[in-house]
């Protein structure tokens, strides 16, 4: 009895473990599931593509710049000119941060074809777009460095320090050397000047209007980085505080549910803070709030709109 009682344990033990790990075996075999990206419903629209009989701008090659505001950096810009342009007359002007991702002809914003297209369509003005990227360091040679962490960190210190040395960085060293460049003079009205950037280069673009209005009025953040990397989860407050008193400036918002959440904040909801402010200062505001990701696909997609909507005043003129 004792003999049958053990075999019979024996054959239970090997049966549980034949149908677990046929269990495990089937487990494995499932298909696993790839859900698209929240990015992928946003799609580049005609506004943001080469288009039949619209005259093209021209792009600069890639050039380079050492400044003063920065010593020791050196960085790349390009620039965009408009066709037809009017070199008599102070021009209008953009500048784009960590620009090579704006100005990328392979990349998710087509600024030229935009430009191109909206300027020929009279649904903006005639400007110049000025695309530049953050400085790298240089080495004891004059070599730029390649230490990445160098290089993230001198990023941090333009984009996501709260103080006026990047609108300063605009105003001495580079629109100057663009100047220079095409031979035009940029107007002096704050109100012809926009500036946009994604992620710490938005929270930039604020920086550079929250401090210097005198400078640039218009802003358009995407993804911006109003958290707490080098202390931008203050502007809420700040925005608030201002209300009795509003800064003269225009600012467009984009952010998606899906963008970072860690330990300098959470993006969707600093972005959400940002626009309940400026709605409390009875701020010139606008927010897009969609699902995407820390990138520019969003961005990217609504452009066009994004830049009729900020320069609506001056597209009517």
């Amino acid at each position: 009895m004792s003999r049958m009682l053990r075999f019979t344990g024996i054959m239970t033990l090997s049966l549980l473990l034949v149908t677990l790990t046929t269990a495990m075996s089937q487990e494995k075999k499932q298909p696993t599931i790839q859900r698209p990206s929240p990015d992928s419903i946003y799609q580049l629209g005609p506004d943001s593509k080469k288009q039949p009989d619209v005259p093209e701008g021209k792009r600069s090659d890639k050039l380079t710049l050492k400044g003063k505001v920065y010593p020791d950096t050196e960085r790349d810009y390009w620039y965009y000119l408009p066709p037809n342009m009017d070199k008599s007359k102070p021009a209008k002007v953009m500048v784009f941060q960590d620009g090579w991702n704006y100005c990328n002809p392979k990349g998710q914003a087509q600024l030229g074809f935009v430009f191109d297209n909206l300027i020929h369509k009279k649904e903006i003005p005639p400007m110049v777009g000025v695309f530049v990227n953050p400085g790298v360091p240089l080495d004891s040679d004059g070599t730029r460095i390649t230490d990445r962490n160098k290089i993230n960190a001198q990023r941090s210190l333009e984009y996501d320090t709260l103080s006026p040395r990047y609108a300063e960085f605009l105003e001495k060293d580079l629109l100057p050397r663009i100047e220079k460049d095409t031979g035009i003079k940029f107007s002096t009205d704050p109100n012809d000047r926009a500036i946009c950037g994604l992620s710490s280069g938005g929270i930039c673009a604020f920086t550079v209007a929250w401090e210097r209005p005198d400078l640039f009025r218009k802003v358009l953040s995407h993804i911006g980085s109003f958290t707490n990397i080098k202390g931008g989860h203050v502007y809420p407050a700040q925005i608030r505080k201002s209300a009795q008193s509003p800064k003269p400036i225009r600012v467009f918002l984009q952010d998606g549910s899906n963008d970072l959440d860690n330990g300098a904040g959470n993006w969707p909801l600093a972005n959400q803070e940002m626009a309940a402010a400026l709605k409390f200062g009875k701020y010139d505001y606008r927010f897009e709030y969609g699902q995407g990701t820390h990138s520019l696909a969003h961005g990217g997609a609504i452009m066009p709109e994004s830049l009729k909507w900020l320069w609506r005043d001056e597209a009517k003129k």
